[in-house]
């Protein structure tokens, strides 16, 4: 495997994608303290062979593994197996390009109907009526 595939015509070759072995955290006893499972993924996006129009949209994501540097950090600490660890990491960066690879359509500005309205205001009637049933009574 030479080359993390996105979709059927994108893919990443791996000299791109930087895996480091990390020591993963939480409970784990011993096998914790010794062994270095988890993996620490990293991806620039600016200096990646993606298309630039899917780069612009990755760059512009609201995702908190995405640096302001432009560079994706992906931490996988989930398994005992640093291999598995590796393909979970890889397997969320594959997820996390081909959400950017759907363009969302242009919202079509929309009004309420009549009917809509009306139905709106009426409940707003019986409720500010319903309200000021509430109130105390006043003393003659």
């Amino acid at each position: 495997m030479h080359e993390l595939t996105i979709s059927e015509n994108i893919g990443i070759p791996l000299q791109e994608i930087e895996l480091s072995a990390i020591r993963a955290q939480g409970a784990g006893g011993q096998h914790v303290n010794k062994a270095a499972t988890g993996i620490h993924l990293r991806f620039d996006i600016t200096a990646s062979s993606l298309p630039d129009d899917l780069k612009l949209r990755l760059l512009q994501l609201s995702d908190q593994r995405l640096t302001k540097d432009g560079v994706i950090i992906i931490k996988s600490q989930q398994s005992r197996s640093q291999e598995q660890n590796r393909l979970t990491a890889l397997q969320l960066l594959t997820e996390l390009i081909q959400a950017a690879l759907v363009e969302q359509k242009p919202r079509k500005k929309t009004r309420p109907t009549r009917s809509s309205r009306e139905k709106r205001l009426a409940e707003k009637s019986r409720h500010s009526q319903r309200k000021s049933l509430r109130q105390k009574v006043p003393k003659d």
